[in-house]
């Protein structure tokens, strides 16, 4: 990017994963910096949306509510100023988990057997076995994720889940390798092998330094790799993703995908899982960074 631009990073927000959005949000300021670019940082309150005078693009580092679901998308659009990532339809549809799902099952994408749950005197679901997995419908960041082992512990553990949401989807849990697989511009990046040292890849796991491993690109023969790549981005399209995303996918021992869910606003610290698969093909996290924008300032309004 050769043009210097006024940009405007957004972060913070009011949801569960505030703090995370913050660490976001500052490794992006900072690395928007370092190319010669005006930033400002901006915690936005929402329904008050307010960008500084000058703006020529919004960085959104915001993760999920207001940030991811579409909110501040739809805040952003009348100011006919372009912003990272995808637009609104897309952005509700991917922090919908259930969304995503029947989305992905129309497309032929392969996803997780489902049910879901809006009560707490929901009863064990006929037909169902542990080990299963609870998520709250919209959250992110592994907020409210329960691993039920024993059907007795279901309706604690629902009760626990349907704490960060009205609505929580439980999954049969997979077993196998537990994957990311970056988007940017349309284009699947190498794939990401996590494996938590101890326990599953929750919220703890996920943000405590040295609690999990990262590997790479990840190994699988190259039938099993492209068969990750396709499915991810097959969700992808699915939810009407534009620019960039990560999809969280499962692969069973048998090679095959399972897809998760789609992260329209990924995290964006120098260690965070988009930008180590950016890294692997030879772009750095600054470079990574003005790309996202430079996707977003082509939505510009020409004059």
């Amino acid at each position: 990017m050769s043009a210097k631009l006024t940009i405007t990073v957004l972060l913070g927000g009011p949801s569960a994963e505030r703090e995370v959005s913050l660490r976001s949000g500052a490794a992006v300021a900072k690395a928007l910096r370092s190319r010669g670019h005006t930033v400002h940082e901006v915690d936005p309150l929402p329904g008050a949306l307010a960008l500084p005078a000058g703006t020529e693009a919004v960085f959104l580092a915001l993760h999920g509510t207001y940030g991811e679901d579409g909110t501040v998308q739809a805040e952003l659009e009348p100011l006919g100023v372009p912003y990272t990532g995808c637009g609104v339809a897309a952005s509700l549809f991917a922090f919908d988990k259930i969304v995503t799902k029947r989305r992905c099952l129309a497309a032929g994408v392969p996803t997780a057997q489902f049910v879901v749950f809006n009560s707490a005197a929901a009863t064990w679901p006929e037909g169902w076995q542990t080990p299963v997995v609870l998520k709250p419908t919209r959250q992110g960041s592994s907020v409210g994720l329960q691993f039920v082992d024993r059907v007795e512990d279901f309706p604690r553990q629902l009760a626990e889940s349907l704490r960060f949401g009205g609505e929580v989807v439980m999954e049969e849990r997979i077993v196998g390798r537990e994957t990311t697989v970056g988007i940017l511009d349309g284009q699947a990046l190498p794939i990401v092998e996590v494996r938590p040292k101890a326990g599953s890849y929750d919220y703890t796991n996920k943000y405590t330094a040295g609690r999990t491993e990262y590997f790479c690109p990840a190994e699988f023969d190259v039938a099993t790799t492209a068969r990750i790549q396709v499915a991810a981005l097959g969700a992808f399209h699915a939810i009407g993703g534009r620019d960039y995303a990560r999809v969280d996918v499962m692969v069973r021992p048998d090679g095959s995908p399972v897809v998760l869910e789609v992260n329209t606003l990924p995290g964006m610290t120098e260690t965070s899982l988009l930008p180590k698969a950016a890294a692997a093909v030879g772009i750095n996290f600054a470079s990574l960074c003005e790309r996202m924008v430079e996707l977003a300032r082509k939505r510009a309004p020409k004059g």
